[in-house]
Formats: structure tokens, sequence, C-alpha cells
């Protein structure tokens, strides 16, 4: 078997638009019969639906969930000199917004059990320049939002959860995206819930900070063209919008899936020699956008499900500090140890709703071939 043709996939976009085409057809072909291409009736649907499904009373929609952190920092005031805390594992929207925001970016290393921002070095971080934190959920594990609310609560800072990759996933009971200011979306296509194209969003229950995001997103004005202020072009458009609508009805379901294919994955993977699987910490309900294990042969390892026909993803091979964008801060790993070690050893496993019980099978045995060789 070889990686053109895996017979486990990483993930399979195909399979969940076959399992409910009629509805996605159906949607498709009613945006293309009134011609409601750009914001619309469509639009305006999914953003009530998602602002309910996340239980905040806003949802502002964006072109992608790069645009949403942008959006929302923007909204929020940040200025040059301005430092935004950010964690130092997760993708480069998370701080290259905060750059393109007029601010300073602020790296924090992340928790090694589970791999968010870790609350226990921030309150160090802050200074008389910060004016938020960016918690990301990666992965789909929920950050401590408890510990960053604590910190952001005693220095009068703002939070934007960065959810890009963790759609309904709860902190002790609570929703992820409802516990700062605002919380940002991505529905990149391979996403829990996933477009057929780019898409994004922000959810907030502040009125005024909604208002404000949705006229700088619209070329800074709600009604068209009445510019109050000059802003960007960013919308989501009606064909997306319409998909995702029918996508969020399933989104429950398809979360349970991951649930319990990460604890297939938990069960088996958890007494292999040399081998760190993912740890959900007490109070927190992942979704499981990403299993990511770890092992000191990453690449061989890779290398030998590669061979097996089953395909896998390094997410990410770089913490963001250590990225050549970043050379003028002249971070070293001893600056973060935990992302340091952490961006040699992790690999994504597949994960997706659709995943076989035959192919979970399949990368179990493999993974456990490999580790029980690698540790003889």
């Amino acid at each position: 078997m070889t990686s053109a043709s895996p017979s486990v996939p990483f993930a399979d976009l195909h399979a969940q638009y076959l399992a409910i085409k009629p509805e996605i057809d159906a949607a498709i072909a009613e945006v293309i019969a009134t011609s409601s291409f750009i914001r619309g009736p469509h639009v305006e649907r999914f953003e009530a639906d998602f602002a309910t499904a996340i239980g905040t009373r806003h949802c502002v929609s964006c072109a992608n969930g790069t645009d949403a952190l942008f959006i929302a920092m923007v909204a929020l005031g940040v200025k040059p000199g301005d430092e935004v805390i950010v964690p130092a594992m997760s993708w480069i929207s998370t701080s290259e917004t905060v750059t393109q925001a007029g601010g300073r970016v602020v790296f924090c290393d992340v928790d090694p059990k589970t791999y968010t921002i870790d609350t226990s070095k921030l309150a160090a971080l802050v200074t008389d320049r910060t004016v938020g934190i960016i918690p990301v959920h990666l992965y789909g594990q929920p950050a401590d939002m408890a510990g960053v609310m604590d910190i952001a609560s005693d220095r009068g800072l703002w939070v934007i959860e960065d959810c890009a990759q963790a759609h309904l996933a709860t902190f002790e009971g609570r929703q992820v995206g409802t516990f700062g200011i605002a919380a940002t979306f991505s529905f990149y296509p391979g996403k829990n819930l996933g477009a057929m194209g780019d898409a994004g969003a922000i959810v907030t229950n502040d009125a005024g900070l909604a208002r404000k995001m949705a006229k700088f997103a619209r070329h800074g004005g709600i009604v068209k063209g009445d510019h109050e202020i000059e802003g960007i072009n960013s919308r989501l458009d009606g064909l997306q919008a319409a998909i995702l609508s029918v996508k969020l009805r399933y989104l429950p379901g398809w979360t349970e899936r991951r649930r319990s294919i990460a604890a297939e994955y938990a069960q088996r993977l958890a007494q292999l020699p040399g081998l760190d699987v993912p740890q959900t910490a007490k109070g927190r309900a992942p979704v499981w956008h990403l299993y990511v294990v770890a092992h000191d042969a990453r690449d061989a390892l890779a290398a030998h499900l590669k061979q097996a026909g089953i395909q896998t993803v390094i997410n990410y091979p770089r913490a963001l500090p250590f990225l050549p964008c970043y050379a003028s801060l002249s971070h070293q790993p001893q600056d973060f140890p935990v992302a340091s070690r952490m961006q040699s050893r992790i690999l994504s496993l597949p994960i997706f709703p659709e995943l076989t019980e035959k192919q979970l099978d399949q990368v179990v045995r493999s993974v456990a071939k490999f580790a029980e060789h690698a540790a003889a």
C-alpha cells in the first residue's frame, strides 16, 4: 500500500458529503436558485443558528478563521506597542494576526499534558503593555479557562478564545467560546464543522463589539454604501453558509463519534512503550479535532504508518517562536521547553466521524507493532 492511496486516510471529506448528500445538494441548489451568493438569508440564518449552538447572543460571520482573529482585535482597539499573549504551539494565524492588528506578540509555553497554554506561566508574562490573552483550544482540547480568566480579570485584560479546532468543546460544563469577550471559529473544510471552502466567524455577547466587528468586516459599514470607517472585505458567502447550516445539525453526532474513537485509541494505545497519548484534564470535554500522540522516533513512526497505508500529519512541525518569521525575537529552546520538545515528537493519527472500526483497528495494530519493536 502506498501513500497515494491510503487504506486509512487522515480524513475523508467525500465520505462525509455522501452521508448527507441530498441535504447538501438541496442547500446549494437553493442558493443558486435565489442567487443569494453574498450575505442574504442563508448567511443570516447560519449566524443565528451558530450563536445559539455556542450559547452566545451574537455571531459575526467572515471569510475565514484568520480574519476572525484580526477583526476581533481591530474592534478591541489593539494599537502599536500593545502586547498580546498567545501559546507557543498553534497555527500561525493566532500570532500573525496580533502583528497585523498592530500589536506585539508574546509567547507562552504550553502545558505538557494538554498542549494548551500553561496558565502557571501567564502572570509572569504580563507587563504594563499587555492588553489581552488569546488561549487556543488546541486539537479540540479546552484550555484552562479558569486560570486564563482569573489572570485576565486581575490585570484588566481582554480574552479572545481561539476556538478554530474546538467546536462544542466544554470546560467545566460550559462551552468554550463563552468565556472571553469574543471567540473565533474556523470552518476550514477539515474542521469538525467544515465548509466546502473557507469560512469563519466570531461570537460574542457584547452587542456593541458585534456591531464594530460586522462593520469593519463589511467595508466599514453595516448598510451597503454607508461607510462609517475604512474596513476590509471579509464576508461569508451564501453557499458556504447554507452548507454549514446543514452540517451544524449533524455536529453533535459527529462530535460523539470523535469522542468514541478517541476513547478507543486511549484504551488501546495508552500502555504502549515509548508512546505518549493525549491526556484530558479534569472538567474538560475535548472534541478531538486531532488525536495527537508523541514518540521520540516520531519520523520513523510516521514512515512505518505510511508504509502500512495509514495517512498521518504533523500538527505542527515547528513551534511558533522558532519560525523564521519570529527570528528577530531571538527565542531559544530553553525559553519554551515543552513546545520545543513537543514539536519533534508529535504525530496526528486519523480521526474523523466516518472512520470505520476496521480502519481504527488497522491504525492501532500498526502503531503497536512499531512501538513494541522500537522498545525491544
